[in-house]
């Protein structure tokens, strides 16, 4: 309705500046312009129009497409019957309502809009302008024919928007079919296929990350080794398969348990690796000691029904100490843990104490 509003006012203002101007001329009209009231009458009904279109626009979500397309019509011909007698080309007024189907781009409403102006102007001409103003049969043909083209231009606008429309969206759905496939991958790359935990290589991306962290900013870390007890019997004894849905459901459990700032992954075989952030020494005791009771009350059916128990070595970093120590005091620690009798979580600090007296 903007669109229209100014058009409005552009012609409002050039009658004003005509009707002031010395220049005024006596001419042939259907309004019959000595009675100067028709004239007024027309823009009267122009403005109603349109202050009834912006008023239905403003007060109500039905049928605005609707509106706006018998606004533009009303507009746009008394807008015609106004400017005809002093603007050569005047008909183009007409052209104003199929552009409302360019606006919304639709095909079957430009094919409504077109027909029924081609047969509108035609009840006009033969009604009105050919018996008054006896204009030639040329003109209407003109007319028409300019009506007929700027909705054949009008039609392939609308289809090519439409071919771009589809062209951005299959653009934009490639991107995002690459972009998920890219996920995917970096998932895979990243993810021990058989637990769903992360794999060796990442834990040590993401260990080196922390450590770095932990000797800039002072992040607390704790890492945990723990290896399921006897899990070389369990292949030996149920086969595979088992020793499979064991490492799954121990897995499941560890990553049910960590924290929100906790990261998990298998380390190798039937060995796991946490690493514990933003916690207490302490805490990160409590932590592993929780997942050890957890993983032992767990049920395991197809595996005799015996529990499956794992032994953990849990050592705080030290600053300074560097990757390379902290996994040397983790390992001795596990390797305390099992040499003690398993299903038991030994610290480094502990296990100095254990190999100080061994």
């Amino acid at each position: 309705m903007t669109g229209y509003w100014i058009i409005v006012f552009f012609m409002l203002v050039a009658q004003l500046l005509f009707v002031l101007s010395d220049s005024a001329v006596e001419v042939r009209t259907v309004l019959i312009p000595t009675k100067g009231h028709l004239f007024i009458g027309c823009n009267l009904m122009i403005l109603i129009a349109m202050m009834t279109a912006e008023m239905w626009l403003r007060s109500t979500l039905l049928y605005h497409k609707q509106v706006v397309v018998v606004c533009g019509f009303i507009v746009s011909y008394l807008m015609y019957f106004v400017l005809e007698p002093f603007v050569d080309g005047a008909q183009m007024t007409l052209m104003l309502p199929i552009m409302i189907a360019l606006i919304y781009f639709d095909q079957r409403l430009l094919g409504v809009l077109g027909a029924f102006s081609l047969l509108f102007y035609g009840g006009i001409y033969f009604g009105l302008e050919r018996r008054m103003l006896e204009k030639p049969l040329l003109e209407f043909l003109m007319v028409e024919c300019v009506f007929i083209v700027f909705v054949a231009m009008t039609q392939a606008v609308i289809i090519r928007a439409r071919e771009v429309r589809e062209h951005l969206e299959q653009l934009t759905k490639s991107e995002q079919g690459l972009l998920v496939e890219r996920a995917i991958s970096d998932k895979l790359l990243k993810i021990d296929a058989l637990t769903g935990l992360y794999n060796h290589k990442t834990f040590h991306e993401y260990l080196v990350s922390l450590l770095e962290q932990c000797e800039s900013n002072g992040l607390r870390l704790q890492l945990a080794l723990f290896d399921i007890d006897n899990f070389k019997r369990v292949n030996d004894t149920y086969g595979h398969w088992v020793g499979d849905l064991v490492l799954k459901e121990v897995a499941a459990k560890v990553g049910s348990l960590i924290g929100l700032n906790d990261f998990a992954a298998r380390y190798g075989g039937e060995e796991f690796a946490v690493i514990f952030t933003d916690k207490s020494f302490h805490e990160a005791y409590a932590a592993a000691e929780e997942l050890r009771l957890n993983i032992a009350a767990m049920e395991h059916p197809y595996a005799g029904g015996k529990p499956i128990t794992v032994s953990i070595g849990l050592c705080d970093y030290q600053l300074g100490d560097g990757k390379e120590m902290l996994f040397r005091k983790t390992d001795h620690a596990l390797y305390a843990a099992k040499r003690t009798g398993k299903n038991a979580v030994v610290t480094a600090s502990m296990n100095d104490n254990i190999l100080s007296y061994a």
